[in-house]
């Protein structure tokens, strides 16, 4: 963080999550989790905040250690996997967590995952490479169709890695408007409410599509570090510094004033 001058770090736990079938397992290893967390912000306050892992798809235990994260703990959001057991956020299942969560007003993470449909490809390729992005979009597209955006107002949610395909498909998915239902202000609407990261995406071909979008107070930097190595924390910073899409407000929104907007603990 110090060799790129990056002041804080939100920190979350990615792919493969912590469901492998075993509820009990998964609850208890959300809880190692999440306190591992929030001892790491208390040695370093201002260098590190934390979304919290939830036991999912358990609710009612998800619901628990919501309630303990963010209100004992005192962690900073929530942390989605964009599929859970071939579940995407959106499926009834989740209903009453996210009308909890939008009682909050919490900032949610989403972060993709490999889909289980990936283990009935015949593709000899990475799940990261291309599933992970695909998963990102099926999970938006499923938040914005279930009505789930239109019910929870006050969630804030960051997608990953640029949104995924979401900006590039942004007209596509909203044609589904025609024969579907759940977004009553229109489906481009609420893709622009989103907040997006820049990890591994901080390049002009996804860095033009996502500014087509949305405002540059919705954009925010995103490193993927340590899942990524640091020669692309590197290339992350680099790409938005010389993105001659952005001028130095711009920059500056995305490298750290748009995240306090979202974390005012770090001001």
């Amino acid at each position: 963080m110090d060799r790129h001058a990056i002041a804080t770090a939100i920190t979350s736990i990615s792919e493969p999550g912590i469901f492998f079938g075993d509820e009990t397992f998964a609850r208890d290893l959300a809880r190692r989790c999440n306190e591992f967390s929030a001892q790491l912000i208390q040695e370093y306050p201002q260098r590190f905040g934390a979304f919290a892992i939830l036991p999912l798809p358990n609710i009612d235990a998800s619901l628990r250690e919501l309630e303990y994260a963010l209100d004992t703990l005192k962690l900073d959001g929530v942390v989605l996997l964009s599929s859970v057991d071939g579940r995407y956020p959106g499926d009834p299942l989740f209903h009453e967590l996210f009308i909890e969560l939008n009682k909050r007003k919490a900032v949610i993470f989403l972060h993709p995952t490999v889909p289980a449909i990936n283990r009935e490809l015949k593709l000899d390729l990475p799940s990261f490479l291309i599933e992970f992005v695909f998963d990102t979009t099926r999970a938006v597209t499923n938040l914005l169709y279930s009505g789930t955006l239109e019910r929870c107002p006050d969630l804030r949610f960051i997608v990953a890695h640029a949104g995924g395909t979401v900006p590039f498909l942004a007209y596509r998915i909203s044609m589904g408007q025609i024969m579907l239902s759940g977004v009553p202000q229109g489906a481009l609407t609420y893709l622009k409410q989103l907040h997006y990261d820049t990890a591994l995406s901080a390049n002009p071909n996804a860095l033009r599509s996502l500014q087509a979008l949305v405002d540059t107070s919705h954009i925010h930097f995103g490193s993927d570090y340590p899942f990524a190595p640091e020669l692309a924390l590197f290339m992350a910073t680099q790409g938005i510094q010389n993105f001659d899409g952005f001028d130095e407000l711009a920059r500056k929104a995305i490298e750290r004033e748009s995240a306090l907007a979202l974390f005012p603990r770090f001001k």
